[in-house]
């Protein structure tokens, strides 16, 4: 005598047959949902018996005359009911995919870039109901441009280093980005004369943001040697650190500035020189590639004088 053959979940959780289970649901039997569905009842019992077979289950309760479903085929309608949504929500984002937006879009952002405005221009991105999915990395110095050059990213907003150095890259100013030498009021540095020396500097702990670049060792900005060091691993945790004293250094003057005009960070004149850093942004494909629709957009905002300083000076939200 030959065993029967039973098949495996995935041969038999189609849409077709999920579609079936909810029309028995809905009829409340089985013979109901096979006029409905055009079907000979005995289809509709043996597709059924299918899936209870493949998932060792039973779906309906068959003491009654009715199709009432058992817990575990509630469950099962539930989530096919999911899946079922989330086929017809691919096949959407596949036609519009079709007509030039990308799949998924990433933004590598310095920690310097404002986020609130980030996050105005997601909004405004995502008023136009496009099919792509929006990712944006935190990154920090050469790790900005390290992700759009290896692939992880289609724009890097901030990048400090000259991108055109690197083939099928291009990139634009955003503007210039000055930084003030702050610490807290109750810091000792607040008191002290100035301009303070490098060497008054170098006996108090430095705050640093640390590199995110993944390969090599990154680089390092306003640290003197053999000084005390906190690193985090971005601008805003560097901030916070040094409104709390455990540290001081440079910090952007947009970000720093209401804290500045509070009284809750002081700034201080130093002997070195003062930091003013050109940051840019840059994107994948080069000036002459023909953009997806998602870049298309987002460098078109880029274009606006406005919001390009936004997203060095406006730190805190509306």
């Amino acid at each position: 005598m030959q065993s029967r053959t039973i098949a495996s979940p995935r041969d038999v959780l189609t849409p077709d047959t999920l579609s079936l289970l909810q029309t028995v649901q809905q009829t409340g039997s089985f013979a109901a949902a096979a006029r409905k569905l055009g079907l000979v009842p005995s289809a509709v019992t043996y597709r059924i018996r299918q899936v209870e077979d493949a998932l060792d289950v039973l779906l309906f309760d068959r003491s009654t005359r009715q199709a009432r479903m058992t817990e575990a085929g509630a469950e099962l309608l539930r989530e096919g009911a999911r899946l079922l949504d989330d086929i017809d929500a691919v096949a959407n984002r596949v036609r519009r995919v079709a007509t030039g937006w990308e799949a998924q879009f990433t933004i590598a952002a310095d920690s310097v870039i404002s986020r609130p405005v980030i996050m105005e221009l997601a909004e405004a991105f995502f008023a136009l109901n496009p099919p792509t999915r929006l990712r944006i990395r935190d990154e920090t110095l050469t790790g900005t441009l390290e992700a759009l050059t290896n692939g992880q990213a289609d724009l890097a907003l901030g990048v400090v280093l000259e991108p055109g150095n690197v083939a099928g890259i291009a990139g634009k100013p955003l503007g210039s980005l000055a930084f003030v030498y702050a610490v807290a009021p109750h810091h000792p540095l607040a008191t002290a004369a100035e301009p303070l020396p490098d060497a008054l500097l170098q006996q108090h702990r430095a705050v640093a943001a640390a590199d995110s670049v993944q390969r090599g060792h990154g680089i390092t900005l306003g640290l003197l040697g053999g000084q005390d060091v906190l690193t985090v691993s971005t601008m805003p945790a560097k901030l916070d650190a040094q409104l709390r004293g455990l540290g001081c250094g440079f910090l952007p003057e947009p970000m720093a500035r209401p804290y500045v005009e509070t009284g809750r960070l002081v700034v201080r004149q130093v002997q070195r020189a003062t930091r003013l850093v050109r940051v840019g942004y840059a994107w994948r494909g080069g000036e002459s590639a023909r953009h997806g629709r998602a870049l298309a957009w987002w460098l078109q905002q880029l274009e606006s004088p406005a919001t390009r300083t936004a997203l060095l000076e406006r730190h805190q939200g509306p």
